[in-house]
């Protein structure tokens, strides 16, 4: 069309266009001609003929037409290497180099270590971590009455690690016997109406008293945090520099979750000693309030590692001064991924810090965890390491069909007594907000909670089962731990879940502080892996197996069997 304004050159009738040639084109052809014409581009780039030359410093292999280091910005001088043959620029060495260059000089790196920590314990101020006096009459107890009063109570055993040389402590049988130098604290104990200490707390006050580490695992509701909190409170106590004085807070309380770690804060928070202030560090929170209230000199500080790690990155905390560490359910922290968050704040604690560690299982991450974070710890544990849900629950098992669900959900949250609560476990969040839809169309009241619901959703729902406006919560994993409502009388398992430490979790919300509780877990077709160990937890404590699951546990074995021998191809 002729006067087109779109034409660009000429355009004949059935021909593409003509572009003119431009003299910065012509250079680019030319240049693009040359280089298809090489042999090789990779291999001929000098085409100056001159040799690579290797940067002085960083060892970068650089053309021969510059001047500076492409890498280091370090000028060419006589003292950098030429060679003819290409070094790789990540820091491959030449047949030349000493076989020993580049290796990690492992007693330098230690020695430097050890002398770096040297100096940073010279410039901190002093730490008092013995705060124990012990009773006479723990003192008089003889090694027959310690091992008998161990086996009365679970069964409990003490063991202390390699290389320690700290006795064990004998366990004490009484509030005075822990607390009688301190009355103080007898008279909060008083107040919260307790009769006697738990099997952990029994163990675990002379050997954290003594300042000493310890490992601590138990079953849930038996008392783990009141083990590690008052000794914290002695502990901060007992410092030589005044608490007006120092920089961040003497004590560092590590949780999972957000609901764990409001329930340790409410904890504290009953124990009025010395004036003691504790805050509460977590997701979605009140960034302005959590600040205020670091700035206000609190001495207990309890997180979740995520917005801890937040606090620290941005100076808003300061861990220097922490010289009381507690690792609440670590096992759980690291099946969420903290384990970078929880090395980063360990080593911006004190070096010669007390450090604690509790968890109702005791996997092996965790312990390896434990042997890199902790110095001759004693491990107390209750029970057993096996996997063992609390003696206090009825565990039951229901077969249905992945259909029949729903329905089975329905029976059990209208078979519910009026006083009765319970928490119904899913596997995934999408299902959670789906079953509450379809209660609610079927005219029951429940309560949701899962990781992408806000904070203050997620408290208004424990409150509601609290305060028994609801009867029944439906939640995913984040409700196994630190949920602490006594008065839940029944636990289903809407989803088998696939970790069986998880089982033990969530059974654990019920039954708890002597209560009795009832389990349910519904079992499909599809959960026949898990059979095994469901089983074995059922057995160790002392519940009855159905036959059907024992079957379902056989088929499986011999499934795995089967494709052993007769394994599939790699390619179909």
């Amino acid at each position: 069309m002729e006067g087109n304004w779109c034409n660009f050159g000429q355009r004949d009738s059935g021909q593409r266009y003509n572009r003119p040639s431009y003299p910065r084109n012509q250079r680019y052809n030319d240049s693009f001609s040359s280089h298809r014409s090489s042999e090789d581009h990779f291999t001929n780039r000098n085409r100056s003929g001159g040799q690579d030359w290797d940067c002085s410093a960083c060892r970068f292999n650089n053309f021969s037409n510059r001047t500076v280091c492409f890498k280091c910005k370090l000028a060419k001088d006589e003292t950098s290497s030429f060679s003819t043959e290409t070094v790789s620029s990540w820091g491959g060495q030449d047949a030349s180099d000493s076989p020993e260059e580049g290796l990690i000089d492992w007693d330098n790196f230690k020695e430097k270590n050890e002398k770096y920590e040297a100096e940073r314990l010279s410039s901190l101020p002093p730490l008092e971590k013995n705060v124990y006096i012990e009773h006479p009459e723990v003192k008089a107890m003889s090694t027959q009455q310690v091992e008998s009063f161990r086996k009365e109570n679970f069964d409990m055993t003490v063991s202390a690690s390699h290389g320690c040389e700290e006795p064990i402590p004998n366990p004490v049988q009484t509030f005075r016997q822990a607390f009688d130098p301190y009355p103080d604290i007898l008279k909060e104990i008083e107040r919260q109406g307790f009769q006697t200490p738990s099997p952990i707390q029994c163990q675990s006050w002379p050997i954290l008293m003594q300042g000493l580490d310890m490992i601590g695992i138990a079953q849930t509701g038996t008392g783990k945090t009141l083990a590690f909190i008052l000794p914290a409170l002695l502990h901060i106590v007992a410092q030589p520099t005044p608490r007006k004085q120092r920089v961040g807070p003497t004590c560092l309380v590590l949780a999972p979750t957000r609901e764990l770690a409001q329930q340790i804060e409410k904890e504290v928070s009953k124990y009025n000693y010395d004036g003691i202030k504790c805050v509460c560090v977590y997701g979605q929170g009140d960034q302005r309030t959590q600040i205020q209230k670091i700035r206000a000199k609190a001495e207990i500080v309890v997180a979740t590692p995520g917005r801890l790690n937040d606090f620290t990155s941005r100076g808003i905390l300061n861990l220097s001064v922490v010289s009381y560490l507690v690792l609440d359910e670590a096992d759980r922290m690291l099946d969420m991924g903290f384990e970078p968050q929880i090395r980063k704040a360990v080593m911006l604690t004190r070096p010669d810090r007390q450090s604690v560690m509790t968890s109702a299982t005791w996997p092996e991450g965790v312990r390896d965890l434990a042997s890199k974070l902790m110095k001759n710890p004693f491990t107390v544990v209750v029970g057993s390491l096996d996997l063992k849900a609390v003696h206090t629950v009825t565990q039951k098992v229901v077969m249905c069909e992945e259909d029949n669900k729903k329905d089975e959900l329905i029976r059990f949250i209208t078979s519910l007594r009026q006083k009765e609560k319970a928490i119904v476990f899913v596997g995934r969040k999408c299902v959670v907000d789906l079953l509450s839809v379809e209660m609610l169309e079927e005219g029951l009241h429940v309560c949701i909670m899962h990781g992408d619901i806000n904070q203050e959703d997620r408290e208004q729902s424990l409150q509601d089962l609290k305060s028994g406006r609801s009867k029944v919560l439906i939640a995913t994993d984040v409700a196994s731990r630190g949920i602490d409502v006594n008065d839940v009388t029944h636990i289903l398992n809407y989803d088998c879940p696939r970790d069986m430490e998880e089982y033990v979790h969530r059974v654990g919300r019920t039954g708890r502080a002597g209560r009795s509780g009832v389990a349910i877990t519904l079992i499909t077709r599809s959960d026949w892996s898990r059979a095994e160990k469901l089983i074995d937890i059922l057995q160790k404590s002392n519940q009855e197996v159905p036959r059907w699951l024992v079957r379902m546990m056989e088929r499986f074995r011999e499934q795995q069997a089967k494709r052993r021998l007769n394994p599939r191809p790699l390619y179909h």
